[in-house]
């Protein structure tokens, strides 16, 4: 077993431009991925903290580009914020503090790679949307994020997960974990293993839009689940986006699609009770009027056309990849209890389910929202994709 990473973090404290006394470091947040540590100085009086995290490396294997594309996401975002004047721009978005010799991160002494950013104070996260109003600043907050970083110029970013939504390599992945059922499992996921089966083709309407060239690539998150928004707590406005590890090529859709995921249901991810897993309409109608009144000077009718389906499609390969992991033994994402994956799977499912009882009713909606925002080129009638 490997040595404690607060005491990695203790180690190589002293390499980051930290300045102050130091007092104090601990664990923070609950995160599924890397190790995370907020440590607090005395700065001439003033307390000031900041946020460490280990990256995991059987997750991200090229730290260094994970850093790259961090590096010059947060920089291009500074730089619009400090040309716009807007109040308080170290709050809307992550700062990266460099080690003393100038780079985003330093290494322990196991090899383990390690990043620092300023913690900003006087924000939460949410794990429920509470009221539509909130689903609406999150929706806003995404579209205004894709939107800052529509103009970033320069090479392509880096994939740091490969393939981290295609669609068409999960269900790979999934028919090698049935094959091998290196834990005995299969025999119990009978009925899961028939809901993903039937569901294959319509899963990959987004990345065979993707590949084809029906919907364009962009720079998007990967993974906006609504704990990754930072929320003032005074104005509950929305600030920025977090964990921006997976921040890589993609489509705009698949950032839409996992708030839509977990924004418009009251259930938690992992609730066992699935009579609670419920499609709300009226915080679809809310999230996607923020998410399209922020994005629609980028978003294209084939874009638009897919909007909904996207919510369904990332909880369908959100399900697949939890039940993956349970057939596989639970290696990727921290459970608390034996079968916590298969519950996370199951509560995808019937989301799914309750998305496709209403889907006339959604469609409509959506057809709505995106109507108002209608640039006069992208008007006509929506096209299906699947």
């Amino acid at each position: 077993m490997g040595t404690d990473p607060l005491s990695l973090l203790y180690n190589i404290l002293d390499r980051f431009a930290l300045y102050g006394d130091f007092e104090t470091a601990k664990p923070y947040g609950s995160g599924h991925i890397n190790s995370t540590f907020m440590s607090r100085w005395n700065q001439a009086g003033t307390r000031v903290r900041y946020l460490h995290q280990r990256i995991n490396e059987s997750v991200f294997v090229h730290p260094d580009q994970v850093m790259d594309n961090i590096v010059r996401v947060t920089a291009h975002i500074a730089e619009k914020l400090t040309r716009s004047e807007v109040p308080g721009p170290s709050r809307r978005t992550l700062t990266v503090i460099p080690s003393k010799d100038g780079k985003p991160w330093v290494r322990d002494d196991e090899g383990g790679w390690w990043r620092t950013y300023l913690f900003i104070e006087g924000a939460h996260t949410l794990e429920l949307a509470k009221s539509p109003e909130e689903a609406r600043f999150l929706g806003a907050t995404i579209g205004a994020f894709q939107k800052q970083l529509a103009d970033l110029d320069g090479p392509r970013l880096h994939e740091t997960i490969p393939d981290f939504h295609n669609m068409e390599m999960r269900y790979r992945r999934f028919s090698e974990a049935i094959a091998k059922d290196a834990h005995n499992r299969v025999k119990d996921v009978q009925a899961e293993i028939a809901f993903m089966r039937e569901n294959e083709e319509r899963g990959a309407a987004l990345i065979r839009a993707l590949r084809d060239g029906l919907i364009p690539e962009r720079i998007c998150h990967n993974d906006t689940k609504m704990n990754n928004i930072l929320i003032d707590d005074g104005s509950s406005e929305g600030l920025c986006v977090t964990d921006l590890d997976t921040v890589m090529p993609g489509t705009s859709l698949f950032d839409m699609g996992d708030l839509i995921r977990t924004v418009t249901t009251r259930a938690e991810e992992d609730e066992r009770d699935l009579s609670k897993v419920e499609f709300d309409l009226g915080f679809l109608e809310a999230l996607m009027d923020g998410y399209v009144s922020a994005a629609a000077e980028f978003l294209t009718r084939s874009e638009r056309d897919l909007l909904l389906e996207s919510g369904r499609n990332i909880t369908q390969i959100m399900g697949l990849r939890f039940l993956t992991d349970f057939l596989e033994g639970d290696h990727y994402y921290r459970i608390a209890r034996p079968g916590h994956n298969l519950d996370r799977a199951r509560n995808q499912i019937a989301l799914i389910n309750s998305m496709d009882s209403k889907w006339g009713e959604a469609l409509d909606l959506v057809r709505d929202i995106s109507s108002r925002y209608e640039k006069p080129e992208d008007s006509g009638s929506f096209v299906t994709y699947y």
